[in-house]
């Protein structure tokens, strides 16, 4: 599930398992770097269309959901190096931002409480019990560090259900449109060229849009929609830039493998 993507190990977070736990930072993303998209909620639309092409993505427009695209082959993100370094001056969608935290669905047997509770990755290497900042104070309480992470995984949680409604309202109009991306790689050397191909994507047809009816649009303005929609089509300019990646990473790839022979 999209939810835990990066999550190796995720566990529910407990009070007296993880009592002496220490989280130290880790000054790299590399958990990050096998991803060519990650999910992402419209309150970050506006920022994230300076770098990131944004697509909806799933099955069928009704089923789909908005994405950050990192990347133009699978298991490969163009914003993060071989470091583990993410590019500077790109924007980091806050689905990346919340790791190692994330809220998920309480586990079945748990039938107290709120429906979603606070999981983390063990498997993360930050975690330790000596170094770093405490999870909890020596009373159990939540240390601030800790406050601040649940409260960003709140408030992320609150714009995922309204980015949810956001394409609800998408598809009931039906301004969500298929949109396949296909590049054609030139071959060198002689070789034979490939093309890359990216199916299963929607966007917003701005045609139709236009001709919402009056009570429709009132309502999209009212409830902020246009900023984000037009947010979403000004970032679809942004494969140029993803392509432009793409080259540099496979001509560092090809210079590596010719010192390599």
């Amino acid at each position: 599930m999209a939810e835990v993507l990066f999550y190796e190990r995720p566990v529910p977070l407990n009070r007296e398992t993880h009592k002496n736990l220490r989280l130290k930072g880790v000054p790299n993303a590399k958990f990050a770097m096998n991803v060519h998209s990650v999910p992402i909620t419209g309150a970050e639309f506006g920022v994230a269309a300076r770098d990131l092409l944004i697509v909806f993505a799933g099955p069928d427009a009704a089923n789909s959901g908005p994405v950050a695209l990192l990347g133009l082959r699978e298991n490969e993100n163009l914003y993060v190096d071989a470091e583990g370094q993410w590019a500077p001056n790109i924007y980091v969608p806050a689905f990346v931002r919340r790791y190692p935290f994330v809220l998920a669905e309480k586990p079945a047997d748990q039938v107290v409480g709120d429906d979603f509770t606070v999981f983390l990755d063990e498997h993360y290497e930050g975690f330790n019990t000596t170094e770093g900042e405490r999870l909890f104070k020596e009373d159990g309480t939540d240390t601030e560090m800790l406050a601040n992470a649940v409260g960003f995984l709140s408030e992320f949680q609150q714009n995922v259900a309204r980015t949810k409604w956001f394409v609800e309202q998408l598809s009931k109009h039906d301004l969500l449109e298929p949109r396949n991306i296909r590049l054609q790689k030139d071959g060198k050397d002689g070789a034979e060229g490939r093309s890359i191909n990216l199916n299963g994507l929607f966007v917003v047809n701005e045609n139709k849009l236009r001709t919402l009816d009056e009570k429709t649009a009132l309502e999209f303005a009212r409830e902020g929609m246009f900023g984000w929609i037009y947010a979403h089509i000004l970032s679809l300019t942004n494969i140029d830039r993803l392509t432009h990646r793409l080259d540099g990473r496979e001509r560092a790839e090809a210079a590596g493998s010719a010192t390599k022979n």
